[in-house]
């Protein structure tokens, strides 16, 4: 059945891989932010188990709402590790760093993933996306201020 929710299909597929971008970075950084939960350690172990769990949690969630707006509007969600690493701005990291490395690369995730976001705005607004617009601004606001958090931790 063909979708008329007012949005072109040309605009559709902008926001589409503008979205698919965005999944694939969330995804990633998911993926990184776990991946420090299980192995940061030092003293403060603690501390940073609990928030990168507080933080992998939300990411968890956000893939979810991010893949099914891409749903929503039409196209299929990109859901592999090969489509998200061709997909991504997030780095891998080399082994695994210490816990002062693990916060600095994580506030740079942070705010790559806000760039991201941001850079669809343009196409969003001129598209009429509402939807998708506030989608983004809820998620702009959650990333910046896990990185502010973050980037306190290293003063």
């Amino acid at each position: 059945m063909e979708m008329d929710i007012g949005i072109s299909e040309q605009d559709r597929r902008k926001i589409v891989d503008g979205l698919s971008r965005m999944l694939a970075d969330t995804y990633t950084l998911y993926l990184k932010t776990h991946n420090f939960h299980w192995n940061v350690k030092g003293p403060m172990f603690q501390t940073l188990h609990l928030m990168f769990e507080t933080q992998y949690t939300e990411l968890a969630e956000a893939v979810d709402l991010i893949a099914e707006r891409i749903r929503a509007l039409g196209s299929p969600a990109p859901g592999t590790y090969s489509m998200f690493s061709a997909l991504t701005s997030i780095k891998e990291p080399d082994g695994v760093p210490d816990a002062k490395e693990m916060i600095r690369q994580l506030t740079q995730d942070q705010e790559a993933v806000v760039r991201t976001a941001r850079s669809m705005m343009d196409i969003v607004d001129k598209a009429g996306d509402e939807p998708t617009a506030d989608m983004l601004t809820q998620r702009m606001q959650i990333h910046e201020k896990t990185a502010w958090m973050l980037r306190s931790m290293l003063e």
